[in-house]
């Protein structure tokens, strides 16, 4: 797509095409070792059929558009889109030679889409629009009639351990934040399980299924690999970047202390995960 991106989710777009999508790039390998499998997990729930077309909204670097258009076969077809021209470039490198599969950029809840995809996917890339309502029921007329809806999500931040303790452990030393307001876009947006029921009900869908999902987000081999992991990952990042070099420096000596405590006690540095398996469909 060319031309400017619609403005609603500017402040999202602003952080992927910026220090989001670079963290994201430079993380990459660890960060698909605890995705994947989650990923695969809302695959299974999205009953792929060779020859349908399938929207990956918010598809990074393209690893889940991959596996759709391998899912889906050379008669079917994939369009990964993301906001992040960064992530969009390293998925279109990804994918060379696959004739089944397109990258777009695009905000996915401003861009018009024909009525032609049997399932919209998404592994968290749906938590961040500013109207999620608004959203959903705009991808919604991307579906054809029965198409159906699969995306894997956080639940609570304090249910996600491997985001939930390091941030804990780093913000005594870091500066004061504002809490964010309930509900707010972000990566924790659809914890409450009942309120993202409610978004897609009011979007239109039927038959709104949320399962839960839980496994452990690994987090490195040793202490020092989970410290930086856990230092460039989730909210605890955000807070570190506009912190003093000092602040910083005290943040990632007590999330490293933290992990050696973990380590010591003979337990894995992997953190807990806490998602939703969610699906849903588009009445006919």
């Amino acid at each position: 797509m060319s031309g400017a991106l619609p403005a609603d989710n500017s402040d999202q777009i602003a952080y992927w095409n910026g220090e989001g999508g670079t963290r994201w790039l430079r993380g990459t390998e660890r960060l698909e070792q605890g995705l994947t499998p989650l990923g695969l997990a809302a695959l299974n729930a999205a009953g792929l059929k060779t020859g349908e077309h399938v929207l990956d909204i918010g598809c990074g670097t393209g690893p889940t558009s991959i596996k759709l258009a391998q899912a889906v076969g050379p008669k079917g077809l994939v369009l990964g889109v993301d906001v992040s021209q960064p992530l969009i470039d390293a998925a279109r490198r990804n994918a060379a030679g696959m004739a089944n599969l397109q990258f777009m950029l695009a905000d996915a809840s401003q861009h018009k889409f024909e009525p032609s995809f049997n399932l919209l996917f998404s592994r968290f890339g749906v938590m961040f629009f500013a109207d999620p309502a608004a959203a959903f029921s705009h991808l919604r007329g991307a579906l054809k009639p029965g198409g159906r809806l699969a995306f894997v999500c956080w639940r609570t931040f304090k249910e996600n351990d491997w985001a939930f303790q390091p941030f804990m452990a780093a913000v005594p030393h870091l500066p004061p934040i504002e809490r964010p307001a309930p509900n707010a876009p972000g990566p924790f947006a659809f914890g409450d399980g009942e309120r993202l029921r409610g978004i897609l009900g009011q979007a239109g869908f039927a038959d709104v299924k949320l399962d839960k999902l839980d496994r452990h987000m690994p987090a490195g081999a040793t202490v020092e690999e989970a410290t930086a992991f856990a230092s460039e990952t989730g909210p605890v990042s955000r807070v570190m970047n506009s912190a003093s070099e000092d602040q910083r420096r005290k943040a990632r000596g007590a999330i490293g202390a933290m992990f050696a405590k973990r380590a010591a006690e003979g337990q894995n540095l992997g953190l807990p995960a806490a998602c939703w398996i969610v699906s849903a469909r588009n009445p006919a």
